[in-house]
């Protein structure tokens, strides 16, 4: 087959699934006053402006478009379905999406590839600014979702939530939480209090969230006095205790982080610096570490301690949000819904495969090791295998592979 047959295999197993799952994918509350938006196989397009009274008549048309990928408006409108500038916005739930894009891991450079779009030349650094080879600016790109990444994000969703809860104040049951379908998740928070923020209210929790602008000073650190924030405390002071705690602790962190110099004096005394955080913490007093010293490993902590959010999209009023149990187009993998309390034992590559039947023969040009329901497989260059349909739609999906026998 060729590449127009594959899409054309994809978007006919994507037609199967929501003809048969329809009933399931739950419109989002108030879906009178969302805007819903779909890309399509075909002309590659976004469908906008698109409004449903009932979840009826949006199943139905799930069923007859079978799109690549399904949103809604994080917004509420009076009019959903006119020109944004008409829609007449009456409110946003406040999101937050956590990607492993925006998360440094020692895997990306094994598997993400760029390519330049001007002469083809790829390579797995990270992306430079100009092609090394024709000097041109324009890229094309793979992303893979393994599983180091997306627990890199789980990591990240779990302090999230655990900063939403303790900081700010919402209980569990006020927190959507959802695999995205690729490489992260998203929090969702759609209680009243949150819906009329502006995009400046709503880029100071990012910056809170991400510690922009945090000055240890503030938070207790005194290091004239010798005196710092406790592990007892609580908001900021106490998760930069708990950083600099865990960081003084690990002489791998410590040089990880460019602090390899200071790391022989701080192992050397880490029984003292112990048990000093039974009283004052060891703030100033590891003898080899002087203030600028100090204010590093601070500078560390709160780093470590910092949620790795997309800013842009959580002081967005107007965002467009994934629907729950509809699938990615560029994975073939289902966004899902998660528990906060079953966050830890989630597996997005088991509870989030759309499709368990049937097996496909497929050609791959190259793709690394990766693990679908349990199973390895790969890497592969240049093959030519079987393998079971969840397997060959992501793969598929990721456009690295062509049909060759249904």
């Amino acid at each position: 087959m060729d590449e127009f047959q594959t899409q054309a295999f994809i978007q006919h197993k994507f037609a199967e699934y929501y003809s048969q799952n329809s009933g399931s994918i739950h419109p989002p509350t108030s879906m009178d006053t969302r805007e819903f938006a779909f890309s399509l196989f075909k002309q590659k397009i976004m469908l906008r402006h698109k409004g449903f009274k009932e979840a009826g008549g949006f199943q139905g048309f799930l069923k007859e478009l079978s799109p690549a990928d399904v949103y809604y408006s994080s917004a509420y409108y009076e009019s959903p379905e006119e020109e944004m500038s008409r829609k007449g916005w009456l409110g946003a739930d406040l999101i937050f999406d956590i990607d492993a894009d925006h998360i440094p891991t020692p895997c990306d450079r094994s598997h993400d590839i760029w390519t330049c779009k001007d002469c083809n030349f790829s390579g797995r650094t990270a992306k430079p600014e100009r092609c090394p080879q024709c000097g041109g600016q324009k890229f094309s790109g793979i992303s893979w979702p393994c599983g180091i990444c997306l627990e890199s994000a789980k990591r990240e969703t779990t302090k999230l939530i655990e900063i939403l809860e303790e900081d700010f104040g919402f209980s569990k049951q006020e927190l959507i939480v959802a695999f995205s379908g690729h490489r992260g998740y998203h929090v969702q928070v759609e209680v009243e209090s949150v819906k009329t923020l502006d995009s400046m209210a709503r880029r100071e929790i990012a910056d809170y969230l991400t510690g922009i602008g945090l000055e240890p000073t503030l938070h207790g650190l005194n290091m004239k006095a010798c005196v710092g924030p406790s592990l007892e405390d609580v908001g900021w002071k106490g998760r930069i205790a708990k950083g600099t705690y865990e960081l003084l602790a690990s002489q791998e962190e410590l040089e990880k982080a460019g602090l390899s110099k200071m790391s022989a004096a701080i192992t050397s005394q880490r029984k003292e610096i112990q048990d000093r955080w039974s009283k004052k913490g060891p703030w100033g007093l590891v003898i080899g570490v002087g203030t600028e010293g100090w204010e590093r490993i601070v500078q560390v902590a709160a780093e470590s301690q910092s949620v790795k959010i997309d800013t842009v999209v959580t002081a967005d009023v107007h965002r467009l949000i994934r629907l729950a149990n509809t699938i990615h187009g560029e994975t073939g993998l289902k966004k899902v819904r998660i528990s906060p309390d079953n966050l830890e034992q989630f597996d997005p590559f088991k509870s989030a495969v759309a499709f368990k039947q049937g097996s496909v023969t497929i050609n791959i040009a190259e793709a690394p090791e990766f693990r679908i329901e349990g199973v390895n497989y790969g890497p592969f260059k240049n093959q030519r295998v079987e393998l079971p349909m969840a397997a060959s739609m992501f793969l598929l999906c990721k456009g690295v592979a062509k049909v060759l026998e249904e």
